[in-house]
């Protein structure tokens, strides 16, 4: 879950070196755009290397229930090509479909890159563009499905595809040095040296608390939490996000007393499941459900306290906009979260699943609102920095540089 008010603003097209100023046609290919960090991600990359990679943004439809970004894509104006056909959930005849479409626009384009992101996207993208020849083929892990999502023998599977695919990709991405190790050392997909870190590069001069501070109060009224605490969830509400564990840390707070407003930002398929846990709970007065929001800075500035349960991440993208927020956060140790936090230093680590342990950080933070503070300072000066979107411009077309280079 990201802020689309700030995705709005417009990337300034990324000035290339004098050095280097030839272009190479590039597609991007990406399931679907729904909220998050991928579809920032991709949207970002289209739109800022365009001045030297000349780049058409291919992409899918959003599951129901799903909020959908593509309106960002056209409103910065990027070459955006849609087959329908293109989801998340596997269909024969659509990817097949799809998997014919992919073959003849890059027949078409001729394109020196052919980038793709998400599962099914670097699925049907990787092997259409390796029939088609595409000299450079490179796909980003934003997260992976070998945890969290399926049972052990789909997991086993999908692995196996994972490790053929790589054999026809020319450089894999991760957006996290632990995702890179996982890749390389865990599930075996491939080698190391084949592997680039590029972290997520996000617009976030909108959450700056210089910019931000002042639109706290209104949230906090929206939400009725009055004087006390505010501890907020935010992310799409899908069952590997794991708000059923935020309640449960929740309910336990509440049980012992704790005055606290609980806020839930953002909509998905499990909402219904999540409004029936609330009631079983007993704590309907004490739980806001906020839904999809446009102006995540002034939800940031409104809480004392943000909260990520998942059971699986790449980089989580609500994260490093607390952090830059000056929030301070309590998360699961799961994917990338260690390399977001810097191992706990910038934010508090709970063993995944485990109710009492987050309430007891949840806890433990808001009754030290001296280490909140220091917590969300270093958020602050450091997330900027290593997770700012020029950054990310930055990484890409040195990768694509180099991959062109070698394949020329």
């Amino acid at each position: 879950m990201t802020a689309l008010a700030p995705a709005l603003r417009e990337v300034v097209p990324h000035a290339s070196s004098p050095a280097a100023t030839a272009t190479a046609p590039v597609v991007r290919v990406i399931a679907r755009l729904n909220v998050g960090g991928p579809a920032l991600h991709a949207i970002y990359v289209t739109g800022g290397v365009s001045e030297r990679f000349p780049t058409t943004l291919v992409t899918g439809r959003v599951a129901e229930g799903e909020a959908d970004m593509i309106d960002v894509a056209y409103a910065r104006e990027l070459d955006v090509h849609l087959l329908p056909e293109l989801g998340r959930e596997v269909h024969l005849w659509d990817d097949v479909t799809v998997l014919v479409k992919l073959y003849r626009l890059f027949r078409r384009l001729r394109p020196a890159v052919v980038h793709t992101h998400t599962a099914k996207a670097g699925t049907l993208g990787r092997l259409a563009a390796f029939a088609a020849r595409v000299p450079v083929r490179v796909h980003t892990f934003h997260g992976h499905v070998f945890h969290g999502y399926f049972g052990p023998l789909k997991t086993r599977l999908y692995v196996l595809i994972e490790r053929l695919l790589a054999r026809l990709t020319t450089r894999i991405v991760a957006i996290s040095a632990s995702q890179a190790d996982d890749l390389a050392d865990r599930y075996r997909i491939c080698a190391r040296e084949r592997i680039r870190v590029i972290p997520l590069g996000l617009e976030l001069d909108a959450f700056a608390p210089a910019r931000s501070a002042a639109l706290g109060p209104e949230f906090r009224r929206e939400v009725g939490a009055g004087d006390d605490p505010v501890v907020t969830i935010v992310g799409r509400l899908a069952p590997i996000k794991n708000h059923a564990l935020f309640l449960e840390a929740a309910a336990r707070l509440h049980r012992a007393g704790r005055r606290c407003r609980f806020v839930i930002v953002g909509g998905g398929t499990e909402e219904e499941d999540l409004r029936r846990r609330v009631r079983e709970l007993g704590i309907e007065d004490v739980v806001v459900f906020a839904g999809w929001r446009t102006d995540l800075d002034r939800v940031y500035a409104g809480s004392d306290l943000v909260v990520l349960t998942s059971r699986n991440e790449g980089t989580p993208v609500c994260l490093i906009e607390a952090l830059t927020a000056g929030c301070a956060v309590v998360a699961t140790d799961v994917g990338g979260v260690r390399d977001v936090l810097e191992d706990g230093r910038l934010g508090v680590v709970v063993p995944p699943g485990d109710a009492a342990a987050l309430a007891e950080a949840i806890g433990g933070l808001l009754d030290h609102p001296e280490r909140r503070t220091e917590l969300g300072r270093r958020g602050a000066a450091s997330a900027p920095r290593r997770f700012g979107v020029r950054r990310l411009l930055d990484d890409i077309e040195s990768l694509y540089d180099e991959l062109v280079a070698s394949a020329s």
